[in-house]
């Protein structure tokens, strides 16, 4: 098993539950823009450590966050 999660609901439970970080539709929109531009210092950094691949899949579950709280109403 790797320290990394490798699926959504890995990460969600790493977020929520390890790092007692309630994944809030504003902090998802928040962390999604900040990922998103590739030019920001942060990005770059996280870029470099984890890898552009699991950039694209931290991005990805930080979208699905985003649409689960836009179906349920929470904007």
């Amino acid at each position: 098993m790797s320290i990394i999660p490798q699926n959504f609901d890995d990460w969600k439970i790493c977020i929520e539950k390890k790092c007692g970080i309630p994944l809030t539709l504003e902090f998802a929109s928040k962390r999604l823009s900040v990922y998103e531009d590739e030019g920001l210092p942060e990005t770059k950094k996280f870029i470099k450590l984890y890898g552009k691949d699991h950039m694209e899949h931290i991005k990805q579950w930080f979208g699905q966050v985003v649409v689960e709280h836009e179906i349920k109403g929470n904007m």
